[in-house]
């Protein structure tokens, strides 16, 4: 595919794709900017290069219909400090009149953002016309949002397929090519850290990395998914989090681990209470203590921690996504933290993404420390298992029979 520095972008329209779903306090502000500021690069380099911008993304879950507590002006004035330059924003709809005249009337430089996509139902239908309005705005295409690009989304697929010059942005090059060091030739060992919730939400994920490992390779699996696993092989979890319709599940995966020599690595030490608003926890070594009927394991226990720094220790790559245990009470973080700082100390090539343990590595300062941050969740996950991410795909050139488009 084309690179950014390839497009014609000099006074023409250049339609950004970024990845602006980012959360608001209640008082409208944007209360972590992180997700606008990994947009700067390719909006800074497409600016100076004479281009009229026209910047759009998606906010929250609107269903289709506008939603005044999830409009753009908020993005758009932080948007504004950080460029250092006027933002402006359609007030009410997507697409039509109005928005047209906007891009229109903008001169070289000058950026418009897009009123928030999924107000119009046709962003998530990815609906031709409303791909063919948005393209109507547009001379060039640019997909930086890497977090939305594994979405079919009219912005997403619908606008590069009616736009011929399109290309990736610099946080998405950079996204794939930090990614593709774990898919194509990974240095080993490589040791992958996956926690959460459920197993289901990573089930193919799991399943693709032990079949990309080998002898020496180790899977960390921690969070409530771990509960599953561990109940799987015969523990009593009590009243912890597990997906019972699961356990075959993961004793496949267990089963094509052991065939390939791939370490799977278990908490042995957890953390529990009663309550997930509980101020203070009990730490029970499994095998050795039991949990009560009520009691649910809500993060791995410093044994664990340890363990799991062991083996990243040894890594050569590092794969992580997911936290640990109850990340958002600080009851149940330091397991989380202890492996941002496994992580962060190891000297591995690191990869993290997910939302959670990006909170982590910020609230901790280490994010400095690691290769790539990831942007995009479950993105970086749907690459990773091996699937065709739709926003990338799109980017690929238009095949030509004697100049014409196919």
């Amino acid at each position: 595919m084309l690179s950014l520095s390839d497009l014609d972008v000099d006074n023409r329209r250049v339609f950004v794709r970024v990845d602006f779903n980012v959360p608001l306090d209640a008082d409208g502000t944007v209360r972590d900017d992180t997700r606008i500021r990994a947009a700067l690069p390719t909006l800074r380099t497409l600016r100076e290069r004479g281009a009229r911008l026209v910047v759009a993304s998606h906010l929250g879950r609107p269903k289709g219909e506008f939603d005044p507590s999830l409009a753009m002006e908020p993005v758009g004035a932080r948007l504004a400090e950080l460029l250092e330059c006027e933002v402006r924003v359609p007030s009410d709809e997507v697409v039509g009149d109005g928005v047209r005249k906007l891009v229109a009337d903008s001169t070289n430089k000058q950026v418009v953002l897009l009123q928030n996509l999924r107000f119009h139902p046709g962003e998530t239908k990815n609906d031709p016309d409303f791909a063919a309005a948005l393209a109507e705005l547009a001379d060039a295409y640019v997909n930086d949002a890497f977090g939305a690009s594994h979405r079919a989304h009219a912005s997403v697929v619908g606008v590069p397929a009616a736009v011929a010059d399109h290309a990736p942005g610099l946080l998405l090059e950079r996204e794939l090519k930090s990614l593709r060091r774990l898919t194509d030739d990974p240095q080993r060992p490589f040791a992958a850290i996956v926690g959460g919730a459920k197993v289901s939400d990573k089930l193919g994920v799991l399943v693709a990395l032990v079949e990309r490992f080998g002898a020496g390779d180790a899977l960390l699996i921690g969070g409530a998914m771990a509960n599953t696993f561990l109940a799987a092989a015969g523990a009593d979890m009590g009243g912890s989090l597990q997906e019972k319709d699961r356990y075959a599940d993961c004793k496949t995966v267990l089963e094509k681990a052991a065939a390939r020599d791939v370490q799977v690595v278990l908490p042995t030490d957890v953390l529990v209470a009663t309550s997930l608003d509980a101020a203070q926890a009990q730490h029970i070594r499994l095998g050795a203590g039991s949990l009560g009927e009520d009691d649910m394991a809500l993060d791995i226990g410093p044994d664990s921690v340890q363990r799991f720094a062991q083996v990243l220790g040894r890594a050569k790559t590092i794969f992580w996504n997911g936290p640990m245990g109850l990340f958002e009470n600080e009851a149940f973080a330091q397991g989380t933290l202890g492996i941002a700082n496994a992580v962060a100390q190891s000297a591995a090539f690191s990869v993290v993404g997910g939302g959670d343990s990006v909170a982590a590595l910020h609230q901790s300062g280490l994010a400095e420390a690691i290769d790539h941050v990831s942007t995009g969740g479950g993105a970086s996950l749907e690459l990773i298992e091996g699937k065709v991410l739709p926003g990338v795909a799109a980017l690929a050139p238009v095949a030509t029979i004697d100049g014409e488009q196919a």
